[in-house]
């Protein structure tokens, strides 16, 4: 049994999330959990600081967001009548953010957290939310970011942009294996580099350990030549039918120019292909 952590902050997007998590994980059985968090910062009077008593969050924030918790699970009921394998649970809290997420992925031993990438009020400079920004950098746990104009499709071709600087643990490389099986997809292991220059000897062996351990699987490499890594990635997204990006969270650098860039007038794939942020174990 799979745990599913859906955080909701009752938007459009995550609606959005929810739906692709629901077909996404339509084959497993699974517990999903959906969760809305109040911000301490909201209780605030003018600059006076103020703490409300149990009754005011029950009346003022609990009671609404339950009711529209509930509303949830009545239109997943009706949008998914035939999901028989999937349970459903909504639970609300008063905190901040992380430290609810954080501690529900260790209360309930959640195995992935699916999110959208922009909340209700997402700015749409910026690629993703501060909410999934954060949760991606501080929360160790497999989470899957859903953009806003996602919608579901059956998995053909995944990309995995590697730098080739670090190897990957073998449960990183075990899930990925797992889904590329359970969809029949195809990996598409992408590597741009900002000017043309030869794999150094790590490289090499970390390629190789790749090579070999996807031997089973139906699989390329593509070596790419861009000075902007993330302008790269979206080229070889446009020549290929990707629709999902595999990232390790380990070269933080790598990661952030793909991710957390700020300017995406021409990066449709953060509008459009959902990426799965593989956390190696601490």
């Amino acid at each position: 049994m799979k745990n599913i952590l859906l955080p909701t902050d009752f938007s459009e997007n995550s609606w959005n999330a929810i739906k692709y998590a629901i077909r996404f994980f339509e084959t497993s059985a699974c517990n999903f959990y959906l969760l809305h968090v109040d911000r301490l910062s909201y209780m605030v009077a003018g600059d006076i600081p103020y703490t409300a008593t149990e009754n005011v969050i029950e009346e003022v924030y609990t009671k609404p967001a339950k009711m529209k918790l509930r509303k949830i699970l009545k239109q997943i009921s009706e949008t998914f009548p035939e999901h028989k394998k999937h349970k459903f649970y909504t639970h609300t809290d008063y905190n901040f953010f992380i430290e609810s997420i954080e501690n529900f992925v260790e209360e309930k031993e959640i195995d992935c957290i699916v999110m959208g990438t922009k909340g209700a009020n997402g700015l749409s400079q910026y690629i993703i939310g501060t909410n999934t920004y954060d949760v991606i950098k501080k929360i160790n746990c497999t989470i899957l970011a859903v953009p806003e104009n996602t919608r579901y499709s059956k998995l053909k071709e995944i990309a995995l942009p590697t730098d080739f600087l670090s190897s990957y643990d073998s449960e990183i490389l075990q899930f990925i294996a797992k889904i590329l099986k359970q969809f029949k997809a195809s990996l598409r292991i992408v590597h741009v580099n900002k000017s043309k220059a030869e794999l150094n000897e790590d490289q090499e062996t970390n390629k190789k350990i790749l090579e070999d351990y996807f031997a089973k699987n139906e699989h390329s490499f593509h070596f790419l030549t861009n000075k902007k890594i993330e302008e790269g990635i979206q080229c070889f997204i446009d020549s290929r039918d990707i629709n999902m990006i595999f990232m390790v969270a380990k070269n933080l650098n790598y990661f952030q120019q793909i991710l957390f860039h700020s300017n995406v007038e021409d990066l449709s794939y953060h509008l459009e292909i959902p990426f799965f942020v593989l956390h190696e174990n601490k």
